[in-house]
């Protein structure tokens, strides 16, 4: 091949390579045509399959890829990654979610209206709002001899020791259901007081799963629990010998709220639509689980609402949360 050829092969291998990377990218910066929404969430099966059933019901099947994750994981990457995150859209305990904003500045305010209950910051919206409740056996509850506990003290009585299970603050937000009830009633000192004997009572069955005492409850291994109470409401319809105590000290609630990361060019449109969708659609699957209502309009099933609905008195921070964890740790044996 002479010259002139061989340069006319190089000039038009270089115009077609051009011409490919043009059709390839929209401009510096934007986001790949076509890429899929990662969701980060640290949700329960409940509430990712009401959000999931949401997306693929209004045109998103396919169009996102979805990772959970549990609380301390998922809020450790958001502090610690930042809007650097891979998530395009996160779901999460909101005091986490307030918590990265402040750190990090991550999230995009919303493009469209919400009409919550309670004022939430405009980069967030709530999708569920979680209480905690005891969890009892009722025929291991009856085998063993045990009486039907009434307060989260009660589970500091002896009888109870071997037959209790508990989840770690530091794992799972499960746990600061109960710490807040229990530093509401009694002070942090009387807390840590109390926390220390339910630890003792509980032995090897303090868990890192909010899920894992009812699993024990489920399973037999254990008579008692402390953990979500829709999940105890719903084994109890099921049919399952579990039924759940709304403690005097009160049901404390945490929410959980999506948000948008904010990318800069590198933002996927499809992630702003998807957390549209998520309110708009699946608010009405979730309250059936979630029996809190969230949003102007919500009615809430009355046999499904707790007896002794309570909010801690100061805000629920990331701040609050870690001295809540320092409590635990302290109570353990």
């Amino acid at each position: 091949m002479n010259l002139k050829k061989l340069l006319a092969l190089g000039l038009s291998l270089s115009m077609a390579s051009m011409a490919l990377a043009g059709c390839s990218s929209a401009g510096a910066g934007d986001v790949e045509a076509g890429a899929k929404v990662v969701i980060y969430s640290n949700a329960d099966d409940e509430a990712i399959t009401a959000m999931t059933d949401a997306l693929d019901a209004n045109g998103y099947a396919d169009k996102y890829l979805l990772e959970t994750f549990g609380t301390s994981e998922l809020g450790g990457k958001l502090l610690a990654e930042g809007a650097n995150i891979e998530a395009d859209l996160v779901t999460m305990s909101t005091f986490y979610v307030q918590s990265a904003q402040e750190q990090n500045d991550m999230f995009l305010p919303l493009d469209f209206e919400v009409k919550t209950l309670d004022t939430f910051p405009d980069y967030c919206a709530p999708i569920t709002s979680q209480e905690g409740a005891i969890i009892v056996n009722t025929e291991m509850l009856k085998e063993s001899g045990l009486a039907m506990p009434a307060s989260l003290k009660d589970l500091t009585d002896a009888q109870y020791a071997g037959h209790l299970a508990v989840t770690d603050i530091q794992s799972s937000s499960t746990a600061w259901l109960l710490i807040q009830a229990l530093v509401a009633a009694y002070g942090e000192d009387g807390a840590g007081e109390t926390l220390a004997k339910i630890y003792q009572n509980a032995g090897d069955h303090i868990e890192s799963s909010g899920s894992a005492p009812l699993k024990l409850c489920r399973a037999g291994e254990v008579a008692i629990g402390f953990g979500l109470r829709h999940q105890a409401v719903a084994d109890k319809q099921d049919g399952l010998p579990i039924d759940y105590v709304d403690p005097s000290e009160g049901n404390f609630s945490l929410t959980e709220s999506v948000a948008v990361t904010n990318k800069g060019d590198q933002t996927n449109p499809l992630a702003m639509e998807m957390a549209q969708c998520i309110i708009n659609n699946a608010r009405a699957a979730l309250i059936q689980t979630y029996p809190n209502p969230l949003y102007e309009g919500e009615t809430a099933d009355a046999a499904n609402q707790s007896a002794h609905p309570m909010t801690f008195p100061e805000p629920l921070t990331f701040e609050l949360f870690q001295q809540h964890q320092a409590l635990s740790e302290s109570a353990k044996p």
